[in-house]
Order: structure tokens, then C-alpha cells, then sequence
């Protein structure tokens, strides 16, 4: 294919996402609707993935990542963690899974003097932590509709983790976290409602919001 803008990469790249503009795709289809080299298509939609600018349908198929099919995903999640952390006194924070990572997009502080801090654009392992556990799907999460963790990442911090879907898809994890003297080592037994409730509330925001 001709450059439009003289970066190859970048112009193959581009129809890539053009192509899952109306939809997702299998990898054949995204072949036949790119006109690209398998080869091609998959790598260029595999590193897309890891930006976040792609992502994978229930049933596998590509589609349009959390970047672009919900970009005003943490102003639309502001209320309910705003809500959330008024209610547990903690701190809260939203992941979206990059790759092997998991990237906070919002994060808003407890006003104890003793807290958890986590910056916007923080990238953290997925193996680790309440919000990894919800991200990467483990078995417990699933079932349960949320995870917890007690000084798996961080020495004397303990979380609890809620999904947030949208189309199907797991797009968010949405957090709290405290000092384990104030959350007890069972953190789930005394936040978990709470944010299993603001998941379900930024669930329903964004539904009317892309809607």
C-alpha cells in the first residue's frame, strides 16, 4: 500500500483500526478488510493491543481497545470512585490493563495522613494485587465478582478489586487500597460491597455514556 503520511508503519497501523471501526474482526477478516499480509495484520493489531489502542471480544476477535472506544473513561468513573472513597476513607484508584501490566488512568487519595498513593500513569504488574487478579481473569475474581490482596505488591498494604465490564469485556478494575491496620487482612469483608457497588455504578455510567 502507497504511505499517505510517509511512515509506512504508522499509515498500516491506521487502517488497522479504520478496518475495526465497524466492528470486531477475526484475523482473517482483518486480512480481507485491510488487504494487509497475515503476517502483518497480526503483528501490527498484537502491538496495537499492548498500547491499548486494541483489544480482544469475548470471543477473541479484535476490536477497538479501551483507549479509543472509551477515552473519557476516567471522567466518566470520577463520581463513583469520588463516592467511594467518601465512603471507605481510603484510597481508590482505576486500572486498565496494558499488555502484561496494569496502567492506572484515576486515583484519588485518602485524607488519613497514612495512606496508599498510586500516581496517574503508574504501571504496575498484573501477577500482584487485587486489581491484577481482576484484570488477568483469575478463577477467584470471576466467581466471587471481585479480589482482594494483603501485602502481595506492596509490604503493609492490603486492596480489594472490582471489574468493570462494557460490551462483554472486562475494560477496568476499579480499587481500594489501604494501610493493612485500618483494612484488617481481610479487606474484602469490609470493602468489598462498596466496590463491587462503584464498579456497577461506572458500568452503568458508561453504558448511557456510549449509548
Amino acid at each position: 500500500m502507497d504511505s499517505v503520511s510517509g511512515i509506512g508503519v504508522l499509515d498500516k497501523a491506521v487502517v488497522v483500526l479504520n478496518a475495526l471501526e465497524s466492528g470486531p474482526l477475526s484475523l482473517p477478516d482483518l486480512v480481507d478488510a485491510t488487504g494487509l499480509p497475515r503476517a502483518t495484520a497480526h503483528r501490527l493489531a498484537a502491538a496495537l493491543e499492548v498500547h491499548g489502542f486494541v483489544g480482544r471480544a469475548a470471543d477473541g476477535r479484535f476490536q477497538l481497545g479501551p483507549r479509543l472506544s472509551q477515552p473519557g473513561l476516567p471522567v466518566v468513573a470520577r463520581p463513583a470512585l469520588e463516592a467511594l472513597r467518601d465512603a471507605t476513607g481510603e484510597s481508590v484508584q482505576l486500572y486498565v490493563r496494558r499488555g502484561d501490566q496494569r496502567l492506572c488512568v484515576e486515583a484519588l487519595e485518602s485524607p488519613h495522613g497514612l495512606r496508599t498513593i498510586v500516581p496517574v500513569g503508574a504501571l504496575l504488574p498484573l501477577d500482584a494485587g487485587s486489581a491484577g487478579k481482576v484484570l488477568r481473569a483469575d478463577d477467584g475474581a470471576l466467581k466471587r465478582g471481585w479480589a482482594e490482596s494483603v501485602e502481595e505488591r506492596q509490604r503493609g498494604v492490603a486492596s480489594v478489586s472490582a471489574p468493570v465490564h462494557h460490551d462483554g469485556n472486562v475494560v477496568a478494575a476499579v480499587s481500594v487500597s489501604g494501610p493493612v491496620e485500618r483494612t484488617t487482612r481481610a479487606p474484602g469483608r469490609r470493602y468489598a460491597k462498596a466496590v463491587v457497588a462503584a464498579a456497577r455504578e461506572i458500568e452503568a455510567t458508561l453504558a448511557r455514556s456510549t449509548g
